[in-house]
C-alpha cells in the first residue's frame, strides 16, 4: 500500500531526474505504454498475458475485488474482471500468471508489517475471451512460518508452478516459498528460503531460469536454481519511476517491464542484454556482456533512465528525507 514516506521518497526521485522521453504507442505489442484507464489510478502489480498477446493484467492497491487487461499496443482496458467467491480484499498488492493458466492475486500487504496474522491469495483460470465479465476465485489463507509481515511481491513459478512471496523491509526482507500445492481448505504456510532487498514487486522470467525483483530506485536478477536464489543478484536499469510498484518479463522473455502507480501511469520496456528489441527502439550503448545477462545502470536511453551516479544521488537524497521524516513522526 502507498505510505507517505514512499511517496515523499518517490516524489524525491522525480525533482531530481529530468523527464524521460515518451515512445509511439499503439504499433506492436509489448513496447512502453500509458494506462489510459481512469479507474486505475495506482496500479501495484502487472502480469503478462498467456492467453492474449500484447495484453497486461494489473489492479489496483485497494478493497475492490477488481482486475483490469490493458492492450500494451493502445494503453486501453479491453477487460475488467471482477472475482467472485472472495470476501472484501484488505490490501492487493501483486499479481502472476502460472504454467496452469490460472491468474494468481497476492492480497498480501499490510503497511503496519504485521498486524494481520493472515493474508490470502487469489486465483482463478484466466478468461478465454477479453470482455468485461465475474470470474469465480478460490481463496487461499496465507500465514508466515516466522510471524506477520509486509509483502508487495507474489511470484508463481512458470515450471513448478510454486507460489513465492518476498516480504518489504526498508531494512531487508525475505523470499518466502509455498508448500508444492496451494491448499484452499487449510491454511498455507510459507517459509523463508532467502534473503532480499526492500522489495515492491518481482516475476520470474518465463523459461523459469531467472527472477526479477525490484524497489523504489533499483532493480535485481537473480539466477533461480533449485527454489533458491542462485547468485548474489546483478543490477538491472531499471526506470525512474514515481511511485515504482511492478515489474514484469515480456512473454519472450527479451525485455522487462516497470510500472508505477498514479493516475496515466507509464509502463517502460527494458531491455536485456543479447534480446532482440522492436525494430524501433532506441539502441543502447554497446555491452561486452554476454547474452542474456541484465543490464548495467550505467545504460543509457530508457524512459527516465539515467546514470549510475544519479540513482545513487537520487537513492541518498530520498533515503535521508524518508528517514528524517520517520525521526519527526516518532517524536510526534
Amino acid at each position: 500500500m502507498r505510505s507517505a514516506l514512499c511517496a515523499l521518497g518517490a516524489a524525491a526521485a522525480l525533482a531530481l531526474l529530468p523527464a524521460g522521453h515518451a515512445r509511439a504507442q499503439g504499433q506492436e505489442a509489448d513496447r512502453d505504454f500509458t494506462i489510459e484507464d481512469a479507474r486505475i489510478t495506482e496500479s501495484s502489480g502487472l502480469a503478462a498475458s498467456r492467453a492474449h498477446p500484447g495484453i497486461y493484467w494489473t489492479h489496483n492497491d485497494q478493497d475492490a475485488p477488481l482486475i483490469y487487461g490493458v492492450d500494451s499496443r493502445t494503453g486501453k482496458t479491453v477487460a475488467t474482471l471482477t472475482m467472485a467467491g472472495v470476501g472484501t480484499p484488505r490490501d492487493m498488492e501483486a499479481i502472476s500468471v502460472g504454467p496452469d493458466g490460472d491468474i494468481y492475486v497476492g492480497d498480501i500487504g499490510d503497511n503496519l508489517d504485521g498486524s494481520w496474522d493472515h493474508v490470502w491469495i487469489y486465483r482463478f483460470p484466466e478468461p478465454k475471451t477479453l470482455k468485461d465479465q465475474t470470474v469465480r476465485a478460490e481463496q487461499y489463507v496465507v500465514k508466515y512460518a516466522d510471524g506477520p509481515r509486509n509483502a508487495e511481491a507474489l511470484m508463481v513459478h512458470p515450471k513448478t508452478g510454486r507460489v513465492y512471496i518476498a516480504s518489504k523491509n526498508e531494512k531487508g526482507g525475505g523470499l518466502y516459498a509455498g508448500p508444492e500445492r496451494l491448499s484452499p481448505s487449510g491454511t498455507n504456510v510459507f517459509r523463508r528460503v532467502g534473503e532480499v532487498p526492500w522489495v515492491t514487486d518481482g516475476a520470474f522470467s518465463p523459461d523459469g531460469d531467472r527472477l526479477v525483483l525490484r524497489g523504489y530506485f533499483t532493480a535485481e536478477e537473480y539466477a533461480w536454481k533449485d527454489g533458491r536464489l542462485g547468485d548474489g543478484g546483478t543490477a538491472v536499469g531499471a526506470p525512474f519511476q514515481g511511485q515504482a510498484e511492478s515489474v514484469t518479463y515480456t512473454p519472450d522473455g527479451s525485455a522487462f517491464m516497470f510500472g508505477s502507480e498514479g493516475r496515466g501511469s507509464r509502463v517502460v520496456r527494458v531491455e536485456r542484454d543479447g534480446a532482440a528489441g522492436p525494430s524501433d527502439s532506441p539502441s543502447g550503448p554497446s555491452s561486452s556482456h554476454a547474452p542474456g545477462a541484465p543490464k548495467s545502470p550505467t545504460a543509457q536511453g530508457r524512459d527516465g533512465q539515467g546514470s549510475a551516479t544519479t540513482g545513487f544521488l537520487v537513492l541518498v537524497g530520498a533515503t535521508v528525507l524518508v528517514l528524517g521524516v520517520k525521526r519527526l513522526l516518532r517524536k510526534g
